[in-house]
């Protein structure tokens, strides 16, 4: 396979740079924590068609309101979840925004419609090539709770998670020594159910990487080693 490049826009304004003979065509998600509002919002940006995808698993049919926002159309869908064994019942709203390319989402609880815009507007939107980015306005009490990641699934390889590596992730990286490969150093560790998974860390990277089902996992070394990860604030 030829050598392939992309970038993916993180959510809070990283890019990720990835480039390697793997298949590297499909399209990433980013998420991203905000407080906004004395709330904690988990937001998620990925192509145009992200929301009406969570809206149809959602079994929600169409929008209680639409309007023009922040140069894309905001779109508010009203839903009824009842939990089984209390009896309790919840009315969250799924909002989406969607821009040319790229579309963000979010749930939010016992909020109306007003209200929704008033927490939406202390954060920018704005949409590029690569991506969407989110921009909190500190003076409206704004502000990201941690670095963005963005995932990405690489055909033949694994689904990627990726985020800019904290202090916090050098505590976490296993005891033994990892593997050298072209972006960093690859270690092998054991989810709860058994199931095998590699944590890759560079200077500025963070990522995760769970094999597919089709992977070979001795084969995971080899094939992360021809992939080439990069990332730029």
């Amino acid at each position: 396979m030829v050598a392939s490049f992309v970038a993916h826009r993180a959510l809070d304004g990283g890019t990720y740079h990835l480039e390697g003979d793997l298949d590297l065509r499909s399209p990433s998600t980013s998420a991203v924590e905000v407080m906004a509002g004395g709330r904690l919002i988990e937001f998620t940006a990925g192509p145009a068609s992200l929301g009406d995808d969570v809206a149809a698993s959602l079994g929600i049919a169409s929008p209680d309101s639409e309007l023009t926002f922040q140069k894309g159309t905001l779109r508010v869908f009203e839903s009824i979840e009842r939990e089984p064994r209390s009896g309790l019942v919840e009315r969250p709203s799924l909002v989406v925004w969607r821009g040319r390319r790229h579309a963000l989402v979010t749930r939010l609880y016992g909020m109306s419609v007003a209200e929704v815009l008033g927490l939406l507007r202390s954060v920018r939107i704005a949409e590029s090539e690569y991506g969407l980015t989110l921009q909190p306005d500190p003076s409206a009490g704004s502000a990201f709770a941690r670095p963005a990641t963005v995932i990405k699934e690489v055909p033949g390889l694994g689904l990627l998670e990726l985020s800019r590596r904290t202090k916090e992730h050098t505590a976490q990286l296993p005891p033994w020594k990892g593997v050298t490969v072209a972006s960093g150093e690859l270690f092998r560790d054991t989810l709860s159910d058994g199931s095998p998974f590699f944590v890759l860390s560079s200077a500025e990277i963070w990522a995760t990487l769970v094999p597919l089902a089709s992977t070979p996992v001795e084969r995971v070394p080899d094939l992360a080693g021809r992939l080439a990860l990069r990332y730029t604030g």
